[in-house]
């Protein structure tokens, strides 16, 4: 606020004062570039500070942590601001999608409940097949065991009736005098020799 003294403004009395001196304020300036280096600082060479080995290690450590989680926070944010924006942008579409998407997997786990159905009844009746032929497999082996005990029981019997033919001409010392004379009445020759197909080509004669 301005104060009034007689109509006037303190400011705008001030204005219409009369100069006086140039004030100029007591401070110390700078050099520029091309003033010379003072007399006190001639020939002083600048030494850097010496740095502290541990603290060094400790301030890389911080700086690195810092650029991290900064650029973390950063990335963050980016990708808030990114999400809205496509919500705001897709809102609807987004919507369109998820419902399509659920239409669709519902219509694919119906496909493959009747998929799964349709693969266990082929599943069924392959094994309903497979368990058919192993039994008809084993009664045909039960079958041919059969037969074959009914040969072998075959081949014995005849066997037996072979051996009580044999029997009949067996010797006993009952008939040993009647084969003796049927012996001496009736003389084999052996003595023999046959050729590769089993005939007779030369034989001696009995004395």
């Amino acid at each position: 606020m301005f104060q009034v003294i007689g109509g006037r403004s303190v400011q705008a009395t001030r204005l219409l004062a009369p100069r006086s001196a140039v004030l100029v304020e007591a401070v110390r300036g700078r050099k520029s570039r091309t003033d010379p280096v003072a007399k006190s600082k001639e020939g002083r060479i600048k030494m850097p500070p010496p740095i502290d080995a541990v603290e060094m290690v400790v301030l890389k450590e911080r700086n690195a942590e810092y650029k991290l989680i900064v650029r973390a926070l950063r990335l963050e944010f980016k990708e808030e601001v990114l999400r809205k924006k496509y919500e705001e942008e897709t809102g609807s579409q987004a919507a369109e999608r998820a419902r399509h998407d659920a239409e669709e997997h519902r219509a694919l786990m119906a496909w493959n409940d009747q998929e799964n159905l349709r693969l266990l009844k082929t599943r069924i009746v392959r094994i309903q097949k497979e368990e058919e032929e192993a039994q008809r497999m084993k009664v045909e082996a039960a079958v041919q065991r059969e037969q074959e005990q009914q040969e072998f029981i075959k081949e014995r019997e005849k066997e037996i009736l072979q051996l009580q033919e044999d029997v009949k001409n067996f010797i006993t010392p009952e008939n040993l005098d009647q084969r003796i004379e049927e012996a001496l009445d009736n003389p084999k020759n052996y003595n023999f020799a046959i050729d590769k197909e089993g005939r007779v080509v030369k034989q001696t004669v009995l004395q």
